[in-house]
């Protein structure tokens, strides 16, 4: 099964990267001449393309009910160009799947004009945590805690609820539209509402980095929603990306309690405890349950950089944190070209709160506490290896790709360092510790120091090859999890 899905991985790889277009039906197209403009916005239907090239190349096509959408969004200003790609729906075999895969990606040339830069930046999961005794972050999930990572595969459910009807695991997906003012500052972004996602309880010590292949909760978001503010500021010489992040409050929760193989289940609300037929239990409701188990929320994300014909490294203050377990709520985290430029900032210090929501309170979400967030790096191999991650860091792994369409020749020196997801890039997670199952509404800020241009002027000379090969990479990342993840249903 593993050789299959690497197989399919691959296909769709190359696929992805052996024409020039996009074919679609009742969504956009993309071509090659789109990276030449300022800006656009576009939907595009991956599985239309799949089929088109096994037409081409004579090899099966993909099911015509077999589609994955992508929400696309492209700025090309001042020397700056920013790819960002979110995955709207899956539908394969009549059954509709959402995944909140995100990404942002930005190519431009660093400060002093020398360097070609890539940044990218992904949105992994929603990760709920339960901190033990033995915790070693407190307020902050670790390898010590109880962790429940919080998406859905498209996991057939009705095994669990016997004659009662399981949860739907899609939801209602709307895009923000792509908005400019002055062709400066630039606003899109995506809502996924009624949001079902499974828990699975998972670790992730990097010497151990396991899941129980028993889902252990099933609960339904309002929504999760993601609004993304780009400025770009040649004056400065920096390119500044916001993204607000909304977790909404939980309406659902299944909690799934094992007796060996035999699940119970009992379903809580905003009401009390309820059995499968509905029959009360008690009055305890899903926020009782989540601030009586201690559960609480954070988020895990992904940074990358690659500096053509440089290295770069990562630190906060004075400290490396790659591959490193360091708090960072207080202050940022720059990358740096191996000559000692700053390339990109992660700053955690300009929004070091979120706001939390509390529904019990007030039902109308209009009034608001305002908490602490906790932030870290964390070890990369208790992500990278988790096989409950396999959807998420396959688009990760595609970063070197990008090296490879941008400087053949750097990649093949470095290919076996890129690969090994172990290079220069890092992984944190930011924390929610007061929690409780409400609406919680926060955002990081990072910022890019870029050599740019004022409109009008002549753009510096462009020594790298055209944008769309960047593009089709990211599109490709996009596609592969989409592939993992039809693996992982069909093996379900």
């Amino acid at each position: 099964m593993m050789q299959k899905s690497r197989i399919a991985t691959l296909t769709l790889i190359i696929m992805l990267l052996s024409v020039n277009a996009f074919p679609v039906s009742a969504v956009d197209t993309l071509v090659p001449s789109d990276f030449k403009l300022k800006s656009w916005s576009k939907t595009i239907d991956f599985f239309d393309y799949a089929r088109l090239y096994a037409a081409q190349h004579n090899k099966t096509a993909p099911p015509d009910d077999w589609h994955a959408y992508l929400y696309l969004n492209y700025v090309n200003i001042s020397g700056v160009r920013m790819l960002y790609a979110g995955l709207s729906n899956i539908t394969l075999n009549q059954t509709s799947l959402t995944v909140p895969l995100q990404t942002f990606m930005m190519h431009f040339k660093s400060k002093d004009g020398l360097k070609d830069v890539i940044t990218g930046t992904s949105f992994m999961m929603l990760l709920a945590f339960n901190e033990t005794d033995n915790t070693i972050f407190q307020q902050s999930p670790d390898r010590n805690d109880t962790l429940y990572a919080s998406f859905s595969l498209g996991c057939d459910l009705s095994q669990y609820f016997g004659n009662s009807t399981p949860p739907g695991l899609s939801s209602k997906t709307t895009i923000i539209p792509l908005t400019t003012t002055n062709n400066r500052t630039w606003t899109w972004g995506m809502k996924y509402t009624n949001l079902t996602a499974i828990w699975w309880k998972t670790s992730i010590d990097p010497n151990n980095p396991n899941r129980d292949p028993r889902p252990i909760a099933i609960t339904r978001y309002d929504e999760l929603t993601f609004v993304y503010n780009l400025t770009i500021n040649p004056t400065t010489g920096k390119a500044t990306m916001n993204i607000d992040y909304y977790i909404g409050k939980m309406r659902d929760l299944w909690v799934i309690g094992w007796i060996i193989i035999f699940p119970v289940i009992f379903h809580y609300n905003a009401t009390g405890c309820y059995t499968l037929k509905g029959v009360k239990l008690s009055g305890e409701t899903i926020y009782d349950f989540l601030r009586n188990q201690g559960i609480k929320m954070s988020i895990v994300q992904f940074q990358s950089t690659v500096v053509l014909d440089h290295s770069a490294y990562y630190k906060s203050g004075s400290v490396n944190v790659t591959d490193n377990e360091v708090f960072v709520d207080n202050s940022k985290i720059s990358t740096f070209a191996n000559d000692g430029e700053r390339i990109f900032d992660a700053d955690f210090s300009s929004k070091t709160t979120y706001k939390l929501f509390n529904y019990t309170d007030d039902p109308t979400e209009e009034e608001f506490a305002t908490y602490n967030t906790t932030t870290r790096t964390c070890k990369i191999a208790g992500f990278a290896r988790n096989p409950i991650f396999q959807v998420h860091t396959s688009l990760m792994k595609l970063i070197p790709l990008v090296v490879a369409h941008m400087d053949p020749a750097l990649y093949q020196q470095a290919k076996d360092h890129l690969l090994d997801m172990s290079y220069a890039d890092y992984f944190y997670i930011i924390a929610y510790p007061v929690y409780g199952g409400y609406r919680i509404e926060h955002d990081p800020t990072y910022t890019a120091y870029c050599s740019l241009t004022q409109e009008g002027q002549t753009p510096p000379p462009d020594t790298t090859p055209s944008f769309p090969k960047m593009g089709l990479v990211v599109i490709a990342g996009l596609a592969v999890a989409v592939a993992v993840a039809y693996t992982i249903i069909r093996r379900r």
